[in-house]
């Protein structure tokens, strides 16, 4: 349902630029807090009706168990499943808050209202693409399917984190590798950690959309939902739990590793200790989501509706890529053979330790130059999977408008 204007009665959409509550028909401005239509008390403990309170036995068997509501302005009938909070009317494009999802089930206690409008959303997608040495024209000059300003809601989490840990790793004896072992422990606080509540998402996608600027949450009121969509969490305890536990272990071995110099580093055995302050908040911080094809695939690219950080990694123009390399690995054997040819004589000659370093130095580089390309290519493809991952568009593209 939506929060109407005392002026001229349209609904009122919440607009990231002001940080106000707008009316596109008059162009009044409210605070967000400042606004509550008669109406929206009045139908405060509206109740959701299913889909077979309302169409009765004959529902169709595998009809989505989702809600039926009313719009304030046109009349029609709203359907959302049971996670979504807010939305847009299908038939009139106004928003729609469905109140009774949020206050009597499960409120938020605070909200990050977006900053990032939706059209300097497509702008700050098109600037970081259009830097793409390999990215396809086509992709560059993309028109979205569908942009979507949706309120995902989160956890804080303050925890303290301990472990004890076994590390292994080689180096070298002479001139052969051993293995040795390392033990690390000790502990950590984990501050005001944010754990994306949704389950349509992948953590390591809302991951990727941090940090948010946690210092800048307000109470929440449901008006800032208005002109954007909306889910709660339907994420256990257990599910918290989880995250909190993988990311502080990601957390501790990658500070623990930084300290044993060896190469082929792992965790050979670990026994972690997780403490979660219980009094978590829960709170809906902003993301845009912007979808569109490129040869009959569907990407989705997801934007910090907070800062404007943008999440994606899209398809590339391989035989560029490959051809560049090729020809820069030509251009470096052909530099190094010179540099060598000239170099090599002296060092043959010499019986300096220092100049077969030298030697093994230039080596060891050229060979760490193109694992790190390799190693490049391989994140760019597993971050393409994420922007391709069909839940992320599922979760996009079910909402109505």
């Amino acid at each position: 349902m939506a929060t109407l204007c005392r002026n001229c009665g349209h609904a009122l959409v919440f607009d990231p630029a002001s940080q106000k509550m707008l009316c596109e028909a008059c162009g009044s401005f409210f605070e967000a807090e400042e606004v509550e239509s008669e109406v929206k008390r009045l139908r405060q403990d509206l109740k959701a009706e299913s889909v077979r309170d309302v169409y009765g036995d004959d529902a169709d068997k595998d009809m989505m168990d989702c809600y039926i509501y009313s719009c304030s302005e046109c009349g029609g009938e709203i359907s959302v499943n049971g996670t979504e909070a807010s939305t847009t009317c299908i038939y009139c494009g106004n928003p729609n808050v469905v109140f009774s999802r949020i206050s009597r089930q499960k409120c938020p206690e605070f909200i990050l209202p977006f900053t990032i409008s939706k059209d300097e959303a497509i702008r700050l997608v098109h600037e970081k693409i259009d830097r793409g040495l390999f990215i396809p024209k086509a992709i560059k000059e993309f028109t979205p399917d569908c942009v979507r300003g949706i309120y995902i809601p989160y956890w804080i989490v303050d925890a303290d984190y301990t472990n004890a840990m076994v590390i292994s790793g080689q180096v070298r004896n002479g001139k052969s590798t051993v293995t040795r072992f390392y033990g690390r422990a000790g502990n950590m606080r984990i501050r005001r950690l944010p754990v994306e509540g949704a389950s349509g998402l992948t953590d390591e996608s809302s991951m990727k959309l941090e940090p948010f600027d946690l210092t800048k949450l307000r109470d929440f009121d449901e008006d800032y939902l208005s002109g954007f969509y909306s889910n709660v969490s339907d994420i256990t305890y257990g599910d918290v739990r989880s995250v909190v536990n993988k990311r502080a272990l990601d957390f501790f071995s990658e500070a623990a590793m930084q300290e044993i110099r060896a190469s082929n580093k792992k965790v050979a055995n670990s026994r972690p200790s997780l403490c979660i302050n219980r009094d978590m908040k829960y709170a809906m911080l902003p993301a845009w989501f912007i979808t569109f094809k490129h040869k009959g695939k569907s990407n989705t690219i997801l934007v910090n509706g907070e800062s404007g950080k943008v999440v994606c990694a899209l398809p590339w123009n391989k035989v560029l890529f490959f051809t560049l390399l090729v020809i820069i690995g030509i251009l470096a054997t052909v530099v190094s053979f010179f540099a060598l040819r000239g170099l090599l004589p002296v060092i043959l000659s010499s019986r300096s330790k220092n100049n077969g370093r030298l030697l093994g130095a230039i080596v060891m580089g050229i060979i760490v130059l193109f694992a790190t390309g390799i190693s490049k290519v391989r994140r760019v493809i597993k971050n393409i999977v994420l922007t391709q991952d069909k839940a992320i568009f599922d979760f996009t593209k079910k909402r109505q408008g």
